[in-house]
């Protein structure tokens, strides 16, 4: 997904399926690579609401799309942080969702997949929110939010 133009992101555990001499930077605390792309127009962006319906959006083993839904669980600040580290939503996303975009019933970009875990019969879904992603984007260019 653009997030600015010609600028993509992706999780740092993907850095093999990008172009290394398209890498930008990867964040110090955060698993986000940056890269360029072709795109000169950016995804419209927003942040995750507790409670609203998402999508997320994968790949699976055969190389086909993958759609999951969920709800928004959780959003979880840090102490210092400018922006929230990550949010979660149940849903059945897993294998293949990393790095991979987080939508609103809108359609806007509010965050990037990074992690799930198995909780019981109910699988919870990590992401970063975009005001995180843009954050770490911001310092990486040596610029300030």
């Amino acid at each position: 997904m653009a997030i600015a133009p010609g600028i993509a992101v992706t999780n740092g555990h993907n850095r093999n399926l990008v172009n290394p001499e398209s890498i930008i930077g990867e964040a110090k605390d955060y698993d986000l690579l940056f890269f360029r792309n072709a795109h000169p127009s950016i995804t419209e962006m927003a942040e995750p609401e507790l409670g609203e319906t998402v999508s997320a959006f994968g790949q699976g083993t055969d190389g086909d799309l993958r759609l999951a839904h969920g709800v928004v669980r959780t959003i979880q600040t840090c102490a210092g942080c400018t922006a929230p580290a990550y949010f979660t939503f149940a849903g059945d996303a897993g294998p293949g969702f990393s790095g991979g975009p987080v939508l609103d019933t809108s359609g806007r970009l509010i965050g990037i997949t990074f992690g799930y875990k198995d909780e019981g019969s109910s699988r919870v879904i990590y992401a970063y929110p975009m005001d995180r992603v843009r954050t770490e984007l911001f310092v990486i260019r040596g610029e300030a939010k």
